[in-house]
């Protein structure tokens, strides 16, 4: 039997969109020869489809989705996700469900059995898990059909938890079928490939794996589908953060198994960094396509972070379709100009140099009478942060522009940033990224030439809000930071235990203290792009009044 994996960029909610690129791999799959197309988990309505799913029209267009793919499938089977009623009175609504298609008709059915609900995952808000287990039959192959749930430990672990496997593999199954919405993040790969092969060889079967590809809003889904044979080895696999289709031939007596096509080879071996660009840039782009934008803006003040983001923007959107706007201030150098207009030549994108001197002025002379004499502080940088996002939103209305948020993740960690200013956005595109990655990131695209001036490097950061201003007057070195806020943010360490690595007690207090404190603000910035094993947003729920640093 031939199997083609079809590894596709879904939109939530866009049936026509969908189920169109759905037949269109179907058939795709019917020329290679396919006897079987596989699609990823909640393909047919996009993954995660949230809230929607609680809308009785939602699912009826799901049910006449199916319908209609079903109708498709002739001289080939398909597999794909979404979501079916519960028939049963007791329990949830709904399923997440995997559907066998076939000569119009369905031929089957396996429901998710273990939902996740964690970090940015809560389908136990939607779904019944599943309490039946039946190995499918197609061609005279006995399909174990599973949803994302091969993603568990298998073992002696006292932490184990039974998989539907366990029942399935009692039916003697000739193959595994997981059909999975798993998002990206920079340890994600390493993890899943063990655990797919771990699962292969454990059951001694050959896997069929195909995951989600794009973005959805902050998720991104690199895709990284494959077929493992019962030895773990991967035999097909398919691009990163690419849509693609490849197939593999099973010999079910044998279980051998014969890529059609290029299979495992010509992947590139993809650095951690090389990763996160190409997620970001698939982020920025998915985020316009799909909302239906065209163009953005930002500030670009002549550092690292609004550099990196501005180098992402274009390599996603186009330079034609970025403008950047430098803002300086009485206390900006010359050298940040300098640096932001070489950069924006490199990248050919149009900018435009808006000098915020006099806006700012006009703010203070309206305040004199209730500030009088007292001292420059906070207050005057936060004014000056809020003078340049009053501008970026002029332009974006008046234009038809997307704001970028250019802040990074060491900066949203502990409240390093102006609430209503530098924090405005309609994404934010750096805000997982710590700023030893953005380092980094910069590093990564200068590889070649230099495209981000070396200056934008190697200067000192600096919010330039007030004369002689460095990131490190208010701010351990980001070395030190970074290691401390990735112990506690993603490693969910406490402090005690991140004193006991060898921190300084008093710099983990005030940081953790920074962390804490400034939840408030997170709660009112844009969507972030995730990267990392646990971002800011949906899958990090923490109190904003709370004391937690000892």
């Amino acid at each position: 039997m031939r199997i083609a994996l079809a590894q596709l960029n879904y939109v939530i909610g866009d049936f026509d969109s969908n189920v169109s690129k759905i037949i269109e791999s179907i058939a795709k799959s019917r020329e290679m020869g396919a006897d079987l197309a596989v699609f990823a988990e909640l393909s047919l309505c996009g993954y995660p489809p949230r809230d929607f799913l609680e809308f009785d029209d939602f699912i009826l267009r799901c049910e006449q989705a199916v319908e209609k793919i079903a109708a498709q499938c002739n001289g080939i089977a398909a597999i794909i996700g979404a979501p079916a009623r519960n028939p049963d009175l007791k329990g949830k609504n709904l399923f997440n469900a995997a559907w066998l298609l076939a000569d119009g008709q369905v031929l089957g059915t396996a429901n998710k059995t273990l939902l996740p609900n964690y970090d940015i995952f809560d389908e136990y808000r939607y779904f019944e898990p599943n309490r039946q287990f039946n190995v499918l039959e197609f061609k005279g192959v006995r399909i174990a059909l599973t949803i994302c749930e091969d993603i568990w430990n298998i073992g002696p672990d006292p932490l184990y938890v039974a998989t539907p496997m366990d029942e399935l593999i009692k039916q003697h199954p000739d193959l595994i079928v997981n059909i999975a919405a798993s998002p990206f993040n920079y340890d994600q790969e390493k993890e899943r490939g063990e655990v797919l092969r771990t699962n292969a060889r454990h059951y001694g079967l050959p896997l069929v794996y195909v995951n989600h590809e794009g973005a959805q809003t902050e998720l991104l889904f690199d895709g990284l589908s494959r077929v493992l044979n019962a030895e773990g080895n991967a035999v097909v696999k398919l691009q990163p953060f690419e849509e693609d289709i490849q197939c593999v031939d099973f010999e079910v007596n044998s279980g051998k198994l014969v890529p059609y096509g290029k299979g495992a080879e010509g992947l590139t071996d993809n650095s951690k960094i090389a990763l996160i660009h190409d997620a970001l840039v698939m982020g920025i782009s998915d985020y316009f396509r799909k909302m239906g934008f065209k163009k953005a803006i930002l500030g670009l003040s002549g550092g690292i972070d609004s550099a990196v983001t501005l180098v992402l923007a274009a390599r996603a959107l186009g330079s034609e379709n970025v403008l950047a706007v430098l803002l300086p201030s009485e206390f900006s150098s010359q050298h940040s100009v300098d640096d932001a207009q070489q950069l924006a030549e490199n990248l050919g994108v149009k900018y435009e140099l808006i000098g915020i001197k006099e806006g700012y002025n006009s703010i203070l002379d309206t305040l004199k009478p209730q500030f009088g004499d007292l001292p420059f502080n906070v207050t005057e940088e936060n004014i000056q942060a809020r003078v340049r996002a009053v501008i970026l939103m002029a332009l974006a209305n008046k234009f038809g522009y997307i704001l970028l948020n250019t802040s990074n993740k060491s900066e949203a960690a502990v409240g390093y940033g102006t609430l209503y200013g530098d924090m405005c956005g309609g994404i934010s595109v750096l805000g997982d990224v710590y700023k030893t990655q953005v380092y980094e990131l910069a590093e990564y695209i200068n590889a070649v030439s230099e495209v981000i001036p070396l200056n934008s490097i190697v200067k000192p950061p600096s919010a330039e809000l007030r004369p002689g201003q460095k990131d490190s007057d208010s701010l351990p070195d980001y070395a030190i930071l970074d290691q401390i806020l990735y112990e506690y943010i993603e490693k969910r360490i406490g402090p005690s235990e991140i004193i006991a690595m060898g921190f300084d007690e008093a710099i983990v207090k005030r940081v953790l203290k920074m962390v804490n404190t400034n939840e408030w603000k997170r709660h009112q910035t844009p969507p972030i792009l995730r990267i990392s094993p646990k971002a800011f947003g949906s899958g990090r729920r923490m109190p904003i009044v709370g004391r937690y640093l000892s």
